[in-house]
């Protein structure tokens, strides 16, 4: 069995386990500190939120038992730390020196302008699209109109500070004041303007900058081995994420929401439907080979609820689908801060059903400025912690939809997340094959080595 189908298998059982310990854990638990939690549930049901399925736990386990859990999810989801933090630690050297290789090999900036505009054009195609179709979809499927929940107090509040949605600020977090607390705290974007920056400069200054280029290639290559030691934990990090959600939640949560859930997954199958189309339009027949090859970061991101924890596999198997490697460490930076496909789905999709479950009727031009705002504001995001409930607290303010909708959501967030997460793969793995498509640098069979 090949490595690559080996980790797939181990991640996919990791996952199941996590499943299975986590119900154990749950239902032990409640049965021996006390029953009726089900039926405390019921009778609070979805009307209730968030405070309403978590006051139907906390019933029927009692407090010890609840702490209990609470301690169970707390330690085994140190697991999925311990692997994020190991995935964060390599992001920020793997990022730069590829992307300066890449920037510096291309040769000049006519090259970087002409590859960078192909790529916004795709991204913000990708973007509206993403974001129509979510709109559509919520405005045909109606998951919150059942609910007709009473407004809540003008002063109730969900917890999620709403996003920055000035100029000022979006120009902030683009533009680093310091590289090193760029790479101290992740930020992609940062990281990606200083490296272009870098790697311009490295090229001008012609056969000078030859050592630098040498230098930062031999760190890429140490990176994406460091890379392949790291991704050996993921069944590890994959079952404690799993239980710890479960052991908590139960798998009542998902009968609790299973029709907001499955219908906005439903929304995802169709995007990913789309997404393939347009790949297929211009990759031909090869792109079932890339969806095949990029099962691996896929499913990583849907178990971890991280599209971060993926970054690093999704790179090694654009090269093996034999997009240019100067091209992938281009692209697929950008991509996480530009074209979160699953993310800007779940925006327009989210805000509308917190309307709905209100009985909040938004006409179609709101709908549109909507889905416009988002465009806008969701870009620069990628690092911030829960950044698309941040966007959706800020859009729900502007649109006076009460703020305190969000609770509806923050329950189920983490099992939405799996598929924003797994979606985002997918997008940014058709755009960098795309791009390289279009600036013919596609070869048929693995991808040569740095140039």
């Amino acid at each position: 069995m090949k490595r690559s189908n080996r980790l797939t298998l181990f991640i996919f059982i990791a996952m199941v386990l996590g499943i299975l310990t986590g119900y154990i854990v749950n239902v032990n638990y409640t049965e021996i500190y006390g029953g009726g939690a089900q039926e405390t549930i019921t009778d609070n049901g979805i009307h209730g939120g968030l405070s309403g399925y978590i006051t139907g736990l906390n019933t029927g386990r009692g407090k010890t038992g609840e702490t209990t859990i609470l301690k169970f999810a707390d330690n085994i989801s140190i697991l999925t730390d311990i692997f994020l933090r190991l995935v964060k630690m390599i992001i920020a050297p793997l990022v730069f020196s590829t992307l300066v290789v890449g920037v510096a090999k291309l040769g000049d900036i006519k090259a970087v302008g002409r590859i960078g505009g192909k790529t916004m054009l795709w991204f913000i195609s990708a973007t509206f699209i993403s974001l129509f179709l979510g709109l559509i979809l919520v405005n045909i499927m109606q998951p919150g109109h059942s609910l007709n929940l009473p407004l809540p107090d003008t002063h109730a509040s969900s917890g999620v500070a709403a996003s920055s949605m000035t100029l000022k600020g979006f120009f902030q977090h683009v533009f680093p004041d310091s590289v090193i607390n760029a790479m101290a705290h992740n930020e992609i974007l940062q990281i990606v303007v200083f490296a272009l920056f870098f790697g311009v400069a490295t090229a001008a200054i012609g056969t000078a900058g030859d050592i630098v280029v040498k230098f930062m290639d031999s760190v890429a290559h140490i990176m994406l081995k460091v890379t392949g030691y790291v991704m050996n934990f993921a069944p590890f990090a994959v079952f404690g994420a799993m239980a710890a959600i479960i052991s908590q939640k139960g798998l009542g949560i998902l009968l609790t929401y299973g029709k907001f859930i499955g219908q906005f997954y439903v929304g995802l199958a169709a995007l990913w439907i789309v997404l393939a189309c347009a790949g297929f339009v211009v990759l031909g027949s090869r792109v079932f080979t890339l969806l095949g090859l990029v099962k691996d970061p896929l499913l990583l991101a849907f178990s971890t609820a991280s599209s971060e924890a993926a970054y690093p596999r999704t790179m090694e198997e654009l090269e093996k689908f034999g997009c240019d490697k100067r091209i992938v460490s281009f692209v697929l930076p950008l991509g996480y801060s530009f074209n979160l496909d699953g993310s800007m789905m779940y925006m327009t999709f989210a805000s509308l059903f917190i309307a709905q479950a209100y009985s909040m009727h938004l006409g179609i031009e709101q709908q549109i400025s909507m889905l416009l705002v988002l465009m806008i504001t969701s870009k620069g995001i990628a690092g911030v912690p829960r950044a698309s409930l941040v966007v959706i607290a800020g859009t729900l303010s502007m649109f006076n939809i009460p703020e305190a909708g969000l609770l509806l959501l923050l329950g189920v967030d983490h099992l939405l997340d799996m598929g924003r997460s797994a979606t985002n793969v997918i997008g940014n793995a058709m755009a960098t094959a795309v791009v390289s498509k279009w600036e013919n640098s596609l070869v048929t069979g693995p991808a040569g080595e740095l140039k």
